[in-house]
C-alpha cells in the first residue's frame, strides 16, 4: 500500500522528511462514486496522481499516489465529497452529520503492525482519531491483501488514515504482494475448472 522513497530527502526536518516520502494509497470504492464524483471532489488536485482500475463490476480500485502531504489531501477531499453526497441523499433531514466509509487495500503481512499485540495498536488508532476501524480476516478474492473499513466523520477519517499510513511505512510488506482486482470472480475459476474436470472425467474413466 506505500512505499518510502527517501531518496528526495536532504537531511531536513523529520516533518519534512515525511512530507517528502512517496506514498501509494488503495481504496476500493464503488464504480459510480470513483467515476463521477471523485473526479468533482478533487478539482483542480494535480499534486497527487488519482488512477481508477477499469471494469463493470461494481467496485473499482481507486490508487492515489504522492507525497504524503498531497495524498491526505486527496482522501480529505474524497471523504468531505462523500459527507457531502450522504448529506444530500437525507432529504433535508438533520440528524447531524452521517458517517463516511473509506476501505483501504493493504498487504496481509503489514495487517500484523497495525493490529498490534492483542490488538493494541487498533485500539490506540480508534481512540486517538476517533474513528472505527475494522481489518477484516479473510483475504480479499485472489490476493494477498485484506480490507481495512474506516469509519466516521471525514475529520476523525483523515487522523486516522494519517496514523494508519504511518504504520504502514514503518512496516514494508513481506514477500510478493499478488494486488486485489475486484473484477476476478473465484467462483467463476472454480466453475470453470469443474467444468473441466467434468469433461476430461469420463474419459480417463472409459
Amino acid at each position: 500500500m506505500a512505499s518510502p522513497d527517501r531518496a528526495s530527502s536532504l537531511g531536513g526536518s523529520p516533518e519534512e522528511t515525511e512530507l517528502s516520502i512517496t506514498l501509494t494509497l488503495r481504496m476500493l470504492m464503488h464504480g459510480k462514486v470513483t467515476a463521477g464524483r471523485l473526479g468533482s471532489a478533487l478539482g483542480g488536485q494535480h499534486s497527487a496522481r488519482i488512477t481508477i482500475s477499469e471494469g463493470s463490476c461494481p467496485e473499482r480500485i481507486t490508487t492515489i499516489t504522492g507525497s504524503t502531504d498531497a495524498v491526505f489531501r486527496a482522501v480529505s477531499m474524497i471523504a468531505f465529497k462523500l459527507e457531502e453526497d450522504l448529506g444530500a441523499g437525507s432529504d433535508g433531514a438533520a440528524a447531524g452529520r452521517a458517517p463516511v466509509t473509506l476501505r483501504l487495500v493493504i498487504p496481509a503481512s503489514q495487517c500484523g503492525s497495525l493490529i498490534g499485540k492483542a490488538g493494541a495498536k487498533i485500539r490506540e488508532i480508534r481512540e486517538s482519531s476517533g474513528a472505527q476501524v475494522q481489518v477484516a480476516g479473510d483475504l480479499l478474492p485472489n490476493s494477498t491483501e485484506r480490507a481495512v473499513t474506516v469509519s466516521g466523520v471525514p475529520d476523525t477519517i483523515i487522523q486516522c488514515v494519517r496514523q494508519i499510513c504511518a504504520v504502514i511505512l514503518e512496516s514494508p510488506p513481506k514477500g510478493a504482494t499478488i494486488p486485489y482486482h475486484p473484477g476476478l470472480s473465484l467462483g467463476t475459476i472454480l466453475l470453470s475448472a469443474n467444468q473441466v474436470r467434468g469433461c476430461s472425467l469420463p474419459q480417463a474413466q472409459g
